[in-house]
């Protein structure tokens, strides 16, 4: 019989746990692009869905880069380090490297990754913040959420951005050159400790268990979507032109043909596979008819159940409504558990 990979997995349950009740902290680093010269700011809103303009040194932004079709080709976290540098988070560097050089045209603008320069460990949870104050040199407790500062811990230059991907309140990244690593390490995991919690070692808790409660996605999530289908529509700046804008308006005008979706499946030791592990997923059958895939299926240590994504058509389904997937029963949620 089927068992459940995260139900009944202590380490897991642990680690995960440790993040909602107290702090947990593990190495996270994506990859980054650093980009600047005279145009990157008209070229970086010229590539992505969001406003860049506006946004003030210091502080970040999460938005989404699109292709002509108004597809989602990625979705990162742009960070402004001064008024004409930014660095790009993305899990896709060679990918997005490619898109701009295909795009780059007459935009004076030059970028390099520097993914190996850095070192990046996140700290989450609701005594992350007690964590740091007792590490850094400078406080952060009005750090602002997507913001950066640089300050020093125990010596160790460091750039503190408050932000994550586990959907807790407070939460923090960690940028250090890698050669301060081990030492940065040896500071967080007694600090951790201390406060009842530990380090985070387990991938699918950083990647899936964690991100997921929160209604956060993985590109593999939102690959072959649009905005308007998956919620991320309301972070476009639809008072510039940037690449997908065209086709945008017109889904917009039509409305989206799909729409992703919570549900739940109660039943603990189920098989219902989903795109996550690759593939199309399982298909979602309605009255004999299939009306979408599972995008997403982990489970819930805060609610104690199985839970996913679904791609369905849009207006088939609403939260609240029962049907099979692979035979198990599953209930139609809105897309976050915490």
């Amino acid at each position: 019989m089927y068992k459940n990979i995260f139900k009944y997995d202590d380490m897991k349950r642990a680690e995960h746990m440790a993040v909602r009740n107290t702090v947990g902290w593990y190495f996270w680093t994506h990859q980054l692009l650093e980009i600047t010269g005279p145009d990157v700011t008209a070229f970086l809103e010229h590539m992505f869905a969001g406003n860049v303009s506006r946004l003030a040194v210091g502080r970040d932004r999460y938005t989404t880069m699109l292709d002509e079709n108004g597809q989602i080709i990625d979705d990162v976290v742009i960070m402004r380090r001064s008024e004409n540098v930014y660095w790009v988070s993305t899990l896709f560097a060679t990918k997005t490297d490619d898109w701009w050089y295909f795009h780059q045209g007459d935009y004076d603008v030059e970028w390099t990754e520097v993914t190996d320069d850095w070192a990046m460990y996140a700290v989450q949870g609701p005594k992350s913040r007690a964590l740091l104050e007792q590490l850094t040199k400078d406080p952060v407790a009005d750090l602002k959420f997507f913001a950066q500062m640089e300050t020093e811990i125990q010596g160790i230059p460091c750039l503190i951005n408050r932000g994550g991907f586990t959907g807790e309140k407070l939460g923090y990244e960690i940028y250090v050159n890698p050669e301060h690593a081990e030492a940065l390490e040896a500071l967080l995991s007694p600090a951790a400790q201390a406060l009842g919690g530990r380090e985070v070692t387990e991938f699918q808790v950083m990647a899936w268990t964690l991100p997921t409660e929160a209604g956060f996605y993985y590109m593999r999530d939102l690959a072959h979507t649009n905005p308007f289908e998956v919620g991320l529509d309301k972070g476009i700046d639809w008072d510039k032109d940037f690449i997908g804008k065209s086709a945008l308006e017109k889904i917009q005008a039509e409305g989206a043909a799909r729409e992703m979706l919570g549900f739940e499946v109660p039943e603990a030791d189920i098989y219902i596979q989903s795109k996550q592990y690759g593939g199309p997923g399982q298909a979602v059958i309605l009255d004999g008819e299939e009306i979408g895939r599972v995008s997403k299926l982990v489970y819930s240590y805060v609610k104690e159940t199985n839970i996913g994504y679904i791609l369905a058509k849009k207006g088939v389904l609403k939260p609240g409504d029962h049907l099979k997937i692979h035979g198990y029963e599953a209930i139609i949620t809105e897309k976050n558990w915490l």
